[in-house]
């Protein structure tokens, strides 16, 4: 049984899989005994256009057939041409190309300190929210206070402050003459599906122009078009100093970068960072397929209407079900229901069924299907959804 061989070669940091995943197509998915889900994890807000869709796999097949890897020392046009494409998505700036959400902020607590030792007084302290997640690197991590994620690994990086997420108040009181930034997500995905309120990120920005900190914005959740704005904090109309992306920008491929506004975009000078892999050829093409389905389904759209029928109804499930959910969270497709026990068995009892979801911090149960999903699927989902709660009081 290739479960077996699963646990008998593979390092047992995550927990044993429940099932072998072999095949996708769309919003669904197969395991090895031929069992159909709906895939309602997207790999975690990665398969934004659902599995295998035609023209990603395409534009893959033809790159690969041209050019997968080149050295960064060379310049590569995919790569230039999807840095241009996603400054016209943000704002004016540059890009920093890498290969996941963690090296994204990793680049960005790196720009922190380029940014805090340039005068005599060295600054290195960044202001974090307490519920976040930022990856599992040891810069990344230190920016997570979760000891789920630390557990073990101390010492880690010092000169992170974790602040209340939403309370404003606190962030102000933490800033002192050695405060550098302030990074924060527009929705907490790990940390529970917390939405940061407009006034809180306005008032974050305010704070920073005020003591010349730099804004931070970890978008590797939340953006590529899943909260219905191309990125979550787009929104509330502030303009960070620096962003970080990943997961969905791929769709399925690795791929991170950051966005750096234009004043601070020349803090990185040759030889200051880099990386082997990121901004492949091959890389940038999977990104390019993506904003081109993106733009040309009207996926932001798609994005925003279907995740109101999708909040529509957990909202039902949840006021017939009171005693089970004490508050839907989230925004677009990026939603969860606070649950009041751990959400292990009811994750369980929905995969039986046919649909799966992943848990995340807070006793939340988190939906973040494709981008794709049909407003079919999402019906026959909450359906499920209902079934198996019923089941819980039987």
């Amino acid at each position: 049984m290739e479960l077996n061989r699963h646990q008998s070669f593979l390092i047992g940091n995550y927990a044993p899989p429940a099932i072998e995943i072999v095949r996708g197509a769309g919003t669904k998915i197969w395991d090895s005994a031929g069992k159909e889900y709906l895939d309602f994890t997207s790999g975690i807000a990665v398969t934004n256009l659902g599995h295998c869709h035609q023209h990603w796999v395409k534009c893959i097949q033809e790159q690969t057939a041209k050019l997968a890897h080149c050295s960064n020392l060379f310049s590569i046009p995919e790569q230039v041409s999807l840095a241009e494409r996603l400054v016209s998505k943000i704002n004016p700036g540059k890009i920093l190309f890498c290969n996941s959400g963690a090296e994204a902020n990793e680049a960005l607590i790196k720009l922190s300190r380029l940014y805090g030792n340039r005068g005599d007084i060295k600054k290195t302290k960044i202001l974090v929210a307490s519920n976040g997640f930022h990856g599992r690197t040891m810069g990344a991590l230190s920016a997570t206070e979760s000891s789920k994620y630390r557990g073990g690994f101390e010492p880690l990086l010092p000169g992170f402050v974790f602040c209340k997420f939403n309370d404003l108040a606190e962030f102000k009181k933490e800033i002192d003459d050695q405060t550098v930034a302030i990074l924060v997500e527009s929705i907490q995905g790990e940390g529970g599906l917390h939405v940061a309120s407009d006034a809180f990120l306005q008032g974050l920005q305010n704070l920073c122009q005020k003591h010349q900190l730099l804004f931070l914005m970890d978008e590797v959740q939340a953006g590529i078009a899943r909260t219905g704005e191309f990125l979550g904090y787009q929104r509330s109309g502030v303009y960070p100093d620096a962003i970080a992306m990943a997961k969905g920008l791929g769709g399925g491929f690795p791929i991170g970068a950051i966005w750096v506004c234009e004043k601070h975009s020349s803090l990185f000078i040759p030889g200051s960072h880099g990386t082997t892999f990121g901004g492949s050829p091959l890389a940038c093409s999977a990104a390019h397929a993506v904003l081109d389905i993106i733009e040309r389904e009207n996926l932001i759209e798609r994005a925003k209407n279907l995740g109101g029928i999708l909040l529509d109804g957990l909202k039902q499930i949840a006021a017939n079900f009171p005693s089970h959910i004490d508050e839907v969270r989230g925004r677009g497709l990026m939603l969860g229901l606070q649950l009041s026990f751990e959400p292990a068995e009811l994750v369980s009892k929905l995969r039986e069924n046919g649909l799966l979801t992943v848990g995340a911090a807070g006793q939340t149960l988190r939906m973040l299907p494709p981008l794709t999903v049909k407003e079919e699927e999402i019906m026959h989902a909450l359906k499920v959804i209902g079934a198996a709660l019923s089941k819980l009081d039987q």
